[in-house]
């Protein structure tokens, strides 16, 4: 039986790409060696490095005067190297969900930080609009899409200050104005790679302005200055990223990609509008394109593990929802097939026709 995978990361990656990558773990280049075993400055790697860096900016259109990196830790790490970073006096956040709290969270430990909004109230269930950023704010840091909840930013906002995004779920998925930020960064493991490497980008000239000592490892002109080779980094992920932007440019870039989420999303949430025992769990004008959270509708409540059930057994993985939310969350990043989330609407009607 065929399976369809909806996890929410770590998540699928094309097929090519596993494939490709497979076969470097097991002759790297010809070389006798495997990509696993490798030393991170050998002749034939830094090319790896390069032209993962060199589709970065050309898939994103990234102007001059931005650094694009490669670093281990997550967005996690990235919650602590933003403010240690940027943070100088004063940071705002508007407070979306899970990963943003967290972040906020990481933030306070060096400054003063202003919530600027927040759905928490509503279980994160919607993005809160007519906010403003103090003027005085270092820094606007926002999550862009919210992995648990099934909410997303899917603009680039205007605001006076500086800009810095989590675009962990949704990067590569749509076009973006770079420009409008100064840093972005992204666990790689929903639309680039498997887990184990961080992008980030960087605009040059924002960097060494916090008032304190940085620790070298996380001073990110360290990684500016090294070209992500400080210390050893994570090769096999980086080389699987670069078999991911090779493939997202063979597929017509990220306005491809944004035309396939939008086909992908307005075929799923059709069907959870359309069908009786279901209800999507956020406001439909924040609908993630990524994340599409639903629940059985209230006198169906009984139904969740019967239908989870026999959605697994038409080959569908990865469905449950967060235990934040409940219910069912398809996970539709770049990798997910049309084919995929028909897959999963079949098995819905199925599923109705029977109860």
């Amino acid at each position: 039986m065929k399976k369809y995978n909806f996890n929410a990361g770590p998540s699928m990656l094309p097929r090519e790409v596993i494939e490709k990558t497979a076969q470097q773990c097991l002759d790297f280049n010809g070389s006798g060696l495997s990509l696993m075993e490798i030393s991170h400055r050998a002749k034939d790697f830094q090319p790896v490095v390069d032209e993962a860096v060199a589709l970065i900016k050309e898939l994103l259109q990234i102007p001059e005067g931005y650094s694009v990196i490669f670093l281990g830790g997550g967005a996690s790490l990235e919650f602590c190297m933003i403010p240690y970073n940027f943070l100088i006096k004063k940071a705002a956040y508007l407070n979306t969900g899970t990963w943003a709290k967290k972040a906020m969270k990481e933030a306070k430990l060096f400054g003063e930080v202003v919530e600027v909004a927040s759905s928490a109230d509503a279980n994160y269930t919607f993005i809160p609009k007519g906010w403003e950023v103090p003027a005085d704010a270092d820094y606007l840091h926002i999550t862009t899409n919210n992995t648990i909840y099934g909410t997303e930013i899917r603009k680039d906002l205007d605001v006076p200050v500086r800009l810095i995004a989590d675009m962990s779920s949704d990067i590569f998925s749509r076009p973006i104005d770079v420009a409008k930020y100064d840093a972005i960064y992204a666990g790689a493991q929903k639309n680039l790679a498997m887990a184990g490497v961080t992008l980030v980008i960087l605009k040059d000239d924002t960097l060494g302005k916090a008032p304190r000592q940085i620790p070298t490892m996380l001073d990110y002109r360290t990684h500016v200055d090294k070209g992500s080779m400080f210390n050893t980094p994570p090769v096999v992920p980086i080389y699987s990223a670069l078999e991911t932007l090779r493939w997202i440019k063979k597929n017509g870039g990220v306005e491809a990609m944004d035309k396939l989420a939008q086909q992908r999303a307005d075929i799923l949430y059709s069907e959870i509008d359309r069908n009786k025992l279901f209800r999507g769990t956020v406001e439909t004008e924040d609908r993630s394109v990524m994340n599409i959270c639903f629940v059985m509708n209230d006198e169906y409540a009984e139904l969740e593990k019967p239908f989870f059930e026999y959605a697994t057994s038409k080959g569908m993985v990865g469905i449950k929802g967060h235990r934040s939310v409940g219910g069912f969350r398809a996970s539709c990043y770049n990798a997910q097939t049309i084919e995929g989330v028909e897959a999963l609407v079949q098995a819905m009607k199925e599923f109705e026709a029977q109860h």
